[in-house]
């Protein structure tokens, strides 16, 4: 049986680290597009045509990562 809250943390510290070899554009773009993602969701939710409630909560979390590596990168 696999640990899947380690498995979970395997593709999350992939994705970060993908994150930090981007340049500061291709951050920003990232984030508008992530952005954009979430905007449709909420407007999905609104609509009740939402079928996976928890899509929200994950692009949420996208979002503060690209904005935790964007931080960084400018106190560096």
């Amino acid at each position: 049986m696999r640990n899947w809250k380690a498995v979970k943390a395997v593709k999350t510290n992939d994705y970060i680290k993908e994150l930090e070899g981007k340049s500061a554009e291709d951050l920003k773009k990232e984030l508008t597009a992530a952005k954009e993602e979430l905007f449709s969701l909420r407007f999905q939710s609104a609509t009740n045509q939402l079928e996976n409630t928890s899509s929200i909560k994950t692009v949420r979390r996208k979002i503060a990562r690209i904005m935790t590596v964007m931080s960084e990168k400018a106190k560096a």
